[in-house]
């Protein structure tokens, strides 16, 4: 497991206010211009040197000056150890030589260069030109993948993730960029879940399928992604299936088949009815002593009845002037 590999614990940093460090960082740059003054005024070099170092104190100590908003958190690590994370939104200042690092970081130029290439693309998978990580709500737009389902269909399907940062330090540092990782697991995911069910069925059992039962694959699908991304302290919040169909090489004869199959249920349905009503006349007419009929006339009668009613046609009347008996 990745998780065993990392040697440290997340480090919750309780750091100064950042009031407090800028004051300081403002009273050593504003000694800077009063040296000038005592050197000219006294003709000696010292004050200027002192002005020096206090304005170059100054300028660090301000670069160790970090703003956090809500549903922010920012990773720090110091000459290539983890330093600390902070979690809790406010005016904050830390050791000025800590550099924040965020994976999904990239610069704005290159950003915007590559944002035509990745057009086609999962949201998930643009980076951020901030190096704060977000823990709030994120949206994953996967893209429609063709995967087989439990009868070996191909299928088209989509689907949208709901998912959060829980914990930074894991996001950072246990997964070399978690917004692909979690994009790549999602595709992963999909794949593993669908071939576990079928598109549809062809009769009225209670089998799970893709296009009836899509809360419990949906359900399915976010314990299997959750399984995977809780190493990058992700956690999966929802998953919502956006997008099912039956791939365009077996969409034409897959129609077919529902259609055959609606035709069927319908004829079956027309035929029962009949049966119904043929058996209800016949005995409505021994019952009543209407006309009594032979086991011949009985046939044909049933027949006649049979064409009228299954027909797709009205059928034409024909009037019988000789005798029934």
């Amino acid at each position: 497991m990745i998780e065993e590999r990392i040697k440290f614990e997340e480090n919750e940093l309780k750091p100064m206010s950042g009031w407090l460090g800028l004051l300081v960082g403002l009273i050593l740059i504003l000694i800077f211009p009063l040296s000038i003054y005592f050197t000219v005024i006294n003709d000696a070099v010292l004050p200027t040197i002192l002005g020096i170092l206090c304005l170059l104190l100054g300028i660090i100590i301000l670069c160790g000056l970090k703003i956090l908003n809500p549903n922010e958190a920012i990773v720090l690590v110091l000459f290539g150890n983890y330093y600390g994370t902070i979690s809790k939104e406010g005016f904050y200042f830390v050791n000025p030589f800590c550099s924040a690092i965020n994976p999904t970081y990239e610069s704005t130029a290159l950003r915007l260069s590559k944002s035509k290439e990745d057009e086609g693309e999962s949201e998930v998978s643009m980076p951020t030109t901030n190096k704060k990580v977000s823990l709030k709500a994120l949206t994953l737009n996967n893209k429609v993948q063709k995967v087989n389902d439990e009868m070996g269909n191909p299928i088209m399907i989509g689907v949208v993730v709901i998912w959060k940062v829980i914990n930074p330090t894991k996001a950072v540092f246990n997964v070399d960029n978690y917004k692909t990782y979690l994009s790549i697991q999602c595709d992963t995911s999909l794949r593993n879940v669908a071939r576990l069910y079928p598109y549809d069925v062809n009769d009225t059992s209670e089998e799970k399928t893709l296009r009836g039962s899509s809360q419990e694959v949906a359900d399915k699908l976010k314990e299997e992604l959750q399984s995977r991304v809780h190493v990058a302290g992700i956690e999966v919040c929802e998953v919502r299936i956006t997008h099912l169909a039956y791939a365009p090489e077996i969409a034409a004869a897959m129609l077919q088949r529902q259609q055959a199959e609606a035709i069927i249920a319908a004829r079956k349905k027309i035929v029962e009815g009949a049966v119904g009503m043929v058996d209800m006349a016949l005995n409505s007419l021994n019952e009543n002593d209407i006309v009594k009929l032979d086991d011949e006339k009985k046939a044909a009668m049933v027949s006649n009845l049979l064409v009228v009613l299954c027909g797709n046609k009205d059928a034409q009347p024909v009037v019988n002037s000789s005798s029934i008996n």
